[in-house]
């Protein structure tokens, strides 16, 4: 029985290889790749073919989410009608790894015409990718870990995070930020945590709010109908000077003083955790609350006023974290 833990192993093992010899060879192409990338005015423009195509449409992805207008036309579809989209503003990152492919050597003259750079992308410098290039990035392996050395897997893998790295240095190149990354990302999880503000979220409407004078069983009645698990004590001027929680209440239950007909202040927790700006990012909110292990945060004026609550609840549901 074939053993595929060792597989698996043997093949990770060897792509690993295979990118930490490729990473010894790096040379200054790089360098001018990405100082050639980061001043054109149009476009960058990845091209290929079979499994190359596929990983250039995930390198232009990469290079569109962080900051390089970019995007993947495919040779075929370019021999037909789409080389229209190249503009002479644009540079074109073109590969392969055998430099050879067909359908995208075609294009090569055609692109070349439009007198805009190449970057190529190929085993070697001598094949015809190569020769159109301005730039050339090589693709260094010895073996595919294919058993028949045919399927492109190491090759796939290395042309992969050359890309990674290209568009990594293109972020260096252009001290492209999380802030930046996350205007690409507003739906992501980045995006929110850089751009949710806590007035978003917070509830400002039907909150369970009491005087200091209002009777327990009053509150009780009050934090049912919330559905907040607290209620909010407040003053004749809607300032905030307590928070009485189911927690308050299961402690008061325990005291020999106990009585219903108490004030609700009276077991309440006075000076409550509370934010006075519903300006923070709500991502700050959430460490608050977890900083403080409390479910829901009073949100107040800088005097303190009552504007809302947000309970953890709600920015979980947000997508949060």
């Amino acid at each position: 029985m074939e053993d595929f833990k060792a597989i698996a192993k043997e093949v990770l093992e060897l792509e690993a290889k295979e990118l930490l010899n490729a990473a010894g060879m790096i040379g200054n192409e790089i360098g001018v790749a990405t100082n050639l990338i980061a001043n054109i005015k149009g476009k960058l423009i990845v091209t290929g073919v079979g499994k190359s195509g596929l990983i250039g449409a995930k390198i232009a992805a990469t290079l569109a989410s962080t900051g390089t207008s970019s995007f993947f036309l495919h040779p075929t579809e370019a021999m037909h009608g789409d080389l229209g989209m190249v503009g002479k503003d644009d540079a074109v990152l073109a590969i392969s790894y055998s430099g050879e492919s067909e359908e995208l050597i075609k294009i090569l003259p055609h692109i070349k015409r439009f007198d805009i750079p190449l970057i190529g992308m190929a085993r070697s410098r001598e094949s015809s990718l190569g020769h159109y290039s301005d730039v050339f990035l090589p693709l260094h392996i010895e073996k595919e870990a294919c058993p028949l050395d045919a399927a492109p897997t190491c090759s796939t893998t290395l042309t992969l995070a050359l890309g990674d790295a290209l568009a990594v240095c293109l972020m260096k190149k252009k001290n492209f930020q999380k802030e930046d990354f996350a205007s690409f990302h507003p739906g992501g999880s980045l995006g929110k945590r850089l751009f949710v503000k806590v007035k978003d979220l917070m509830l400002t409407k039907e909150l369970p709010i009491i005087h200091k004078t209002t009777k327990l069983k009053e509150a009780i009645l009050k934090m049912s109908e919330g559905r907040l698990g607290n209620v909010l004590i407040t003053d004749q001027n809607n300032h905030l000077i307590a928070v009485l929680s189911d927690g308050d209440l299961r402690r008061a239950l325990m005291r020999d003083d106990f009585s219903m007909d108490a004030t609700a202040y009276e077991y309440a927790t006075k000076s409550p955790k509370k934010l006075d700006d519903e300006t923070l990012l709500a991502s700050d909110a959430l460490a608050f609350i977890e900083k403080y292990k409390i479910q829901l945060v009073a949100i107040t004026d800088k005097v303190g006023v009552l504007k809302g609550v947000l309970h953890i609840h709600d920015l979980v549901e947000a997508g949060i974290k």
